[in-house]
């Protein structure tokens, strides 16, 4: 896209945190209907707190410290280092559910560059190469928007937070004025997230959620559910 007519940074941080966003982040609930059905959750109170402890027990310990990362290895090039994390998410998928959404929605963000010509063919075919998780595919999206670090990963996080969210509308289920305030508790909570996620290290970054890994294996053979897996 040539820059005379490219969107500003935040029209583009809007842009990639919307639910309009052709990559099917809608059709996952990540756990939570698996959640619903062992009666985990079952109300406002139980969907807003377990989201609230996803988002800091695993986005911003694990894929959002990733972003962290490699947003700034792709400003400077570096292959081996982007190479690196997107091993490191798969390595981290501890299911088949797990698995098959990150690698899908890492083909259909690469699909969506593609189509908008936002990244360069060498970005692209490194994605191509290795295959490209989500997080690898999103932190080239949000590079291009040229935007401060903190920036970006709170557009990640409220994108997140928002797919989330109307999982928890469709499943538990819930009313509009329920999502609203659930909705509204995670941006509250979006801040420190992306605070930590900043802040850790290769040793420190860890996607340790074994009762996440139950519910999505488990997710996998549920009898009756909306969300894919």
């Amino acid at each position: 896209m040539s820059t005379d007519t490219a969107p500003s940074g935040l029209l583009q941080l809007i842009w990639l945190a919307s639910p309009a966003l052709p990559i099917g982040g809608f059709s996952y609930s990540e756990g939570l209907e698996a959640a619903i059905e062992q009666g985990l959750v079952h109300h406002e109170v139980s969907a807003t707190a377990w989201v609230v402890d996803q988002l800091h027990l695993t986005q911003s310990r694990g894929d959002m410290a990733v972003l962290a990362q490699a947003i700034p290895a792709w400003q400077t090039g570096d292959q081996a280092r982007l190479q690196a994390l997107n091993d490191w998410v798969m390595a981290t998928r501890e299911s088949a559910e797990m698995r098959l959404q990150t690698e899908q929605m890492g083909r259909s963000l690469l699909d969506w560059l593609r189509n908008l010509q936002q990244a360069s063919p060498a970005q692209l075919q490194l994605c191509a190469s290795l295959p490209v998780t989500y997080p690898l595919a999103m932190s080239l999206a949000l590079s291009l928007a040229h935007t401060p670090l903190d920036q970006a990963l709170q557009a990640y996080a409220f994108g997140w937070a928002e797919n989330m969210t109307q999982a928890a509308l469709k499943s538990v289920p819930l009313g509009q004025s329920a999502g609203q305030r659930m909705l509204a508790r995670l941006a509250r909570e979006i801040h420190a997230a992306v605070q930590t996620a900043m802040n850790l290290n290769d040793d420190d970054r860890q996607a340790f959620s074994p009762m996440l890994a139950i519910l999505s294996s488990r997710h996998e053979t549920q009898y009756s559910r909306i969300f894919r897996s």
